[in-house]
């Protein structure tokens, strides 16, 4: 989810995907605790026909909840009025929340929901997150200028945003419709739980909205995926996986895994974090291509896009390219290819050193520290493999993640820390109980991450979508003529609830 952990992982979620719009790689994975480098939800491809709109900066409290804190801070957003109808009455507003990676202008003239601003005649707005890309609310990232990120804070950022448009623009007699995917998926449906005054729908997208700090159910997803899409392809994914563990002991075979697997760096087997990192590296290869398969991102750029769990998965079970060790160096070698990247990172130190860098990145590109930040103070989400049955072998537990907490931000953020703020997490907003009304729940039942959100229907004043064949936010992505008949009429079935929303 999520909101999870760019997508690369955090040490060990996998790849090194860089996005082409400032976002710096380094050595952090390119599924991060879940999430793609740059977000949950990838950057589009720019459409020459189609001029993005220029930033806007909104002037926002620091601290929303310390009346006697008067510091304020520049929050960045845009604003597409293209498809407008002022003279309409009924004309609605459209808010594109932002998450865990920097806002682009290319979403505000592409996706499902652009199209429903065409159909609905709708002001399209987004509100870029704190702490990322460039809405910076404090001078660094040290921990004591952390304590300012967090989903409530992010809630306060958009009732105000939405009061402050409202009386700009003169939005007085127009309903609002929240719109967010993953991570902003949740605050979607948490604005509308916290703020049911300020915004009269939300359409909350792959939202994980459970907090869990053992997230063993991601890997359960993972591996059914594999297994149904592909019959034996888990089986010698095991088996490649038992090749790689009876190999680092022997330093003739730690030298051959650096040179099949293209490694940065030399093995140490006496480093068991680095050891960790690697095993869930290698898995999270797996992983990104299971929680995006089939979904249309080719109009994002993105250099796997066309990767599906057919085309992996059909590389572990073909004999032809040697034994399964082989085939699943073979597997990682073509994403490496495919990212341009010219050997595969895994070393535990230098992903904590880069963690701790407090400095802002530059041109508002994406740092993982946020995001770590979150799931340290407030969600956990850690795609462990504490789970009994996934192929990927059981060498990144769970104290392997959190262990990242103190290694990065300190000894105060440690287990106990985390329990508190898992379980705070789901009290304030409800978990899987959450009690809302005029939300919608689409999910994909590829996605790992659907297992954190709302599957069935949560009341009678809410709905959920279980969009069976799909993957992460498949219904926020512009339609594709190969697009499985489910997704269409999830499509078509959030048009209407939104149709429904603005005429009650």
């Amino acid at each position: 989810m999520m909101a999870a952990s760019s997508n690369r992982r955090t040490v060990a979620l996998s790849f090194l995907l860089c996005f082409t719009f400032g976002d710096i790689c380094a050595g952090t994975p390119y599924i991060f605790r879940g999430k793609l480098k740059g977000g949950f939800l990838g950057t589009p491809r720019h459409s020459s026909n189609v001029e993005p709109p220029p930033e806007k900066w909104l002037v926002q409290r620091l601290d929303h909840f310390n009346h006697a804190d008067t510091n304020v801070w520049k929050q960045r957003y845009f604003v597409n009025d293209t498809f407008f109808n002022s003279t309409n009455p009924d004309a609605p507003v459209f808010l594109m929340i932002g998450g865990e990676g920097k806002a682009n202008s290319l979403w505000m003239t592409t996706g499902t929901w652009i199209k429903y601003a065409q159909d609905f005649g709708a002001l399209c707005l987004m509100l870029e997150h704190r702490y990322y890309g460039k809405s910076h609310p404090t001078v660094d990232m040290g921990v004591k200028h952390m304590v300012y990120l967090n989903s409530e804070q992010a809630l306060a950022d958009l009732a105000y945003f939405r009061s402050n448009m409202t009386n700009v623009l003169g939005l007085q007699k127009r309903k609002w419709i929240a719109f967010g995917g993953s991570y902003p998926g949740s605050l979607a449906a948490w604005f509308r739980l916290k703020y049911p005054h300020l915004v009269d729908g939300a359409v909350a997208t792959s939202g994980p909205v459970f907090a869990k700090i053992n997230f063993l159910e991601y890997l359960e997803v993972v591996q059914d995926a594999l297994e149904t899409t592909v019959p034996g392809c888990t089986e010698a994914i095991q088996t490649a996986v038992r090749g790689v563990e009876v190999n680092i002991p022997q330093s003739v075979g730690r030298a051959l895994l650096k040179d099949i697997f293209m490694l940065c760096d030399e093995i140490d087997e006496r480093n068991k974090n680095d050891i960790a990192n690697l095993f869930s590296t290698l898995a999270g290869n797996f992983e990104n291509i299971v929680q995006y398969n089939n979904d249309n991102r080719e109009f994002e750029g993105v250099a796997d896009a066309n990767i599906t769990i057919d085309t992996v998965c059909g590389m572990m079970v073909n004999e032809t390219l040697g034994a399964p060790m082989l085939r699943y160096a073979a597997v990682n070698n073509l994403l490496l290819k495919v990212h341009n990247e010219t050997c595969q990172d895994f070393k535990y130190d230098k992903f904590i050193k880069e963690q701790q860098n407090v400095t802002w990145p530059e041109e508002g590109g994406v740092g993982e520290r946020p995001w770590m930040y979150q799931t340290c103070t407030e969600f956990g989400w850690y795609q462990s493999s504490d789970y009994v049955h996934h192929p990927f072998g059981h060498r990144f537990p769970i104290n392997f993640w959190t262990q990242q907490c103190v290694d990065v931000f300190g000894p105060n953020f440690n287990m106990e820390l985390l329990q508190r703020a898992v379980s705070r997490t789901n009290d304030d907003y409800g978990g899987f109980g959450i009690k809302v009304t005029k939300v919608v729940f689409p999910n994909g039942s590829i996605d790992p991450w659907h297992r954190m959100g709302i599957v069935e229907r949560p009341g009678d004043e809410s709905h959920a979508i279980f969009i069976k064949g799909t993957a992460h936010c498949a219904n926020m992505y512009p339609a594709s003529e190969s697009d499985p008949k489910e997704l269409v009429e999830a499509r078509e079935q959030i048009k209407n609830l939104i149709a429904e929303w603005l005429t009650e």
